[in-house]
C-alpha cells in the first residue's frame, strides 16, 4: 500500500473550557458583587498566528475581572479578536448571582441565588446572549380541579435567554420571569409568608405551557429585547418526570 505524503496540519479553533475564577459583577444598584464564573473560550486564529492563546485569554482576562457587566464583556471580546488576530471569538461565562429579596408579609430579608451567564460573539461567530435561569413554584389546575382539598405544586426552573438592542439588566430578566409563575421563590420564609405563598399560587394555578406563554408576553412587549427563548421545567411532585414546555421568539 502506498504511504500517504504527511503534511502539517493547522489546528485552526482554540481555547479554554471550565476555567474558574473569581469576578466581581456589578448590580443594577451600581454596587459591585463577588461571585465565581466558569469561564469557556474559543478562537478561530489566523494560519500566521502561533502566539500562546491561553496566556493571552489569561491575560485580558485578569484586566477585567474587577468589574463585569455587559458593556466589559464586549471590550473583552474586542480585546481577546485583536490580541489574538483572531477571525472570531466566542466566550461563556456563569455565574452564580445573588439577589436580596424580602419575605411578601413579615418582610425577613434573604439572598436568592439564580444562575446567569454572558454568551457572546464577535468577527465571524457575531452576537450577544444574557441568561438567567430563575426557580418559581407551580400549582397544577388540573389537580385543583378535580381534588376535594389542596392540589399539588412543586417547584419549577424557568430559563431565559434574549439578545437585545439597548443595555438591559439581569435583574429585570429575573423580575420578569418571576411574575410569570404560580408563586415566586424566596430564600427565608416566616409562618405568615408561608400562608401567604401557599395561598398565591394555589389563586394562581399555572401549567409549564401558561408559565412560559406568560414569559414570552413579557419579553414580546419590551422593546428592547430583540430576541429570546424560554424553556420551563417543573420537577413533578406526583410524577417521576419533569414537565417541559419552550418557545422561540423566530418560531412565535
Amino acid at each position: 500500500m502506498a504511504s500517504r505524503s504527511s503534511k502539517p496540519m493547522h489546528i485552526q479553533t482554540v481555547g479554554l473550557k471550565g476555567l474558574k475564577t473569581p469576578v466581581r459583577v456589578k448590580e443594577k444598584t451600581g454596587k459591585l458583587q463577588n461571585t465565581i464564573a466558569t469561564i469557556s473560550m474559543r478562537a478561530r486564529l489566523s494560519e500566521s498566528n502561533r502566539d500562546n492563546c491561553v496566556e493571552t485569554f489569561t491575560s485580558v482576562l485578569s484586566e477585567y475581572l474587577g468589574e463585569l457587566s455587559v458593556t466589559s464583556f464586549s471590550s473583552i471580546l474586542t480585546r481577546l479578536k485583536k490580541d489574538l488576530q483572531a477571525k472570531s471569538v466566542r466566550l461563556e461565562m456563569t455565574f452564580p448571582y445573588f439577589i436580596d429579596k424580602k419575605a411578601p408579609v413579615s418582610d425577613t430579608h434573604s439572598l436568592m441565588e439564580y444562575a446567569c451567564s454572558f454568551s457572546g460573539g464577535i468577527g465571524d461567530d457575531e452576537g450577544f446572549i444574557l441568561s438567567v435561569t430563575v426557580p418559581v413554584t407551580t400549582l397544577c389546575p388540573c389537580s385543583k380541579e378535580i381534588s376535594a382539598g389542596g392540589a399539588h405544586n412543586q417547584r419549577a426552573e424557568v430559563t431565559l435567554n434574549v439578545k437585545f438592542n439597548n443595555f438591559i439588566w439581569a435583574e429585570d430578566l429575573i423580575a420578569m420571569v418571576e411574575q410569570s409563575a404560580s408563586c415566586e421563590l424566596y430564600a427565608l420564609l416566616k409562618r405568615p409568608d408561608e400562608k401567604y405563598v401557599t395561598e398565591k399560587a394555589f389563586n394562581n394555578p399555572m401549567f409549564v405551557e401558561d408559565v412560559v406563554r406568560k414569559v414570552a408576553l413579557l419579553a414580546q412587549a419590551d422593546p428592547n429585547i430583540t430576541w429570546f427563548s424560554a424553556g420551563v421545567e417543573s420537577f413533578e411532585s406526583i410524577h417521576k418526570h419533569s414537565a417541559y414546555a419552550y418557545v422561540d421568539s423566530d418560531e412565535i
